[in-house]
């Protein structure tokens, strides 16, 4: 029972890190689309 507990939680944290990670990247490239599209216009 407390194997899988553990089990469990661990597999929720590294779930919300991995997807603090990505939302991290997306922020970066969307920021660097838009660096891209300022550059282009002018």
């Amino acid at each position: 029972m407390t194997k899988k507990i553990f089990a469990a939680l661990m597999l929720t944290g590294s779930l919300m890190v991995a997807a603090c990670n990505t939302v991290e990247g997306a922020g970066k490239d969307v920021q660097s689309a838009g660096a891209a599209v300022e550059d282009a216009a002018k």
